[in-house]
């Protein structure tokens, strides 16, 4: 410990500020301004300036002021702007509610089409398929006739020609071939 009084010895002392000294300054600085205020409230001088100031002019002061366009018209041409504006709105919402109606008629003749396009894809798809149908029966009886004529041996297929009534043939014929022949082809 010997050391630690040694240094505090050693070193110089710093002179404390005294606070008072500061605060005396601030105080009678505060009571200036106070004093000052209390003056200018009590006297009327205050009021003075902004009664003069009242009534000088904008020209005086120097200062612009903005130009108001509606308090520049007369009332006929602000009634007649404002009678304007009203019709323009009323014409504005009418063709408003015409688009919508026509909008409306649009949604609506869609819908149709789209209807429409379905029905006509399901009538493509039921042709397609009887196309098919048609096209296989008629081969189809092609090729049962002829298997039975083939299977036939040439004695009696030739015996069974040469019996056969050329009208009865001729109609068998006929009506194997008529039998698609009102169904669509490719």
């Amino acid at each position: 410990m010997s050391t630690e009084k040694q240094k505090k010895k050693a070193a110089p002392k710093k002179k404390k500020r005294s606070l008072k000294a500061g605060r005396g300054a601030l105080f009678v600085l505060s009571v200036v301004l106070f004093m000052s205020a209390v003056v200018r409230v009590f006297s009327g001088t205050g009021a003075a300036i902004a009664k003069e100031v009242a009534h000088l002019t904008k020209e005086e002061m120097h200062v612009e002021a903005p130009v108001d366009p509606i308090a520049c018209m007369a009332d006929e041409e602000l009634d007649s702007l404002i009678t304007a504006l009203r019709k323009r709105e009323k014409a504005v919402e009418e063709k408003e509610r015409e688009i919508e109606e026509k909008l409306a008629v649009v949604d609506v003749a869609r819908a149709e089409i789209e209807e429409s396009f379905k029905a006509l894809e399901v009538a493509e798809e039921r042709l397609a398929a009887t196309m098919a149908i048609s096209n296989s029966a008629a081969e189809d009886d092609l090729a049962r006739l002829t298997s039975v004529y083939e299977s036939m041996k040439p004695k009696d297929s030739a015996a069974l020609f040469q019996a056969m009534d050329p009208d009865f043939a001729y109609t068998v014929s006929v009506i194997l071939a008529g039998r698609n022949a009102n169904a669509p082809s490719e």
